[in-house]
């Protein structure tokens, strides 16, 4: 195989692939949501990480778990308040 084919293979090839591994960047993006801490003033993304410590939080402060949506506007304000103090 000569350079010039060897070449357009490969572009060929990239051509191909580029595509699916961006739109696999992409559909894990969509499955994260990001946070507006107000008193902060910055976006937190919710993870895995950020949903165990959030779990340590609630257990921190004998609570019951109930899922981060449900939580109401002043409980989130307290657990960005304890997360910008314990960052790990």
């Amino acid at each position: 195989m000569n350079r010039r084919n060897f070449a357009a293979w490969m572009m060929g090839a990239a051509a191909i692939l580029v595509p699916a591994a961006v739109k696999a960047d992409d559909d894990d993006r969509e499955h994260r949501k990001r946070y507006y801490d107000r008193d902060h003033k910055d976006y937190h993304e919710w993870n895995e990480r950020e949903d165990r410590a959030y779990r340590h939080w609630l257990e921190e402060n004998h609570r019951e778990y109930h899922g981060w949506a449900r939580a109401n506007r002043e409980e989130q304000r307290e657990y960005w308040r304890w997360r910008h103090e314990h960052p790990e």
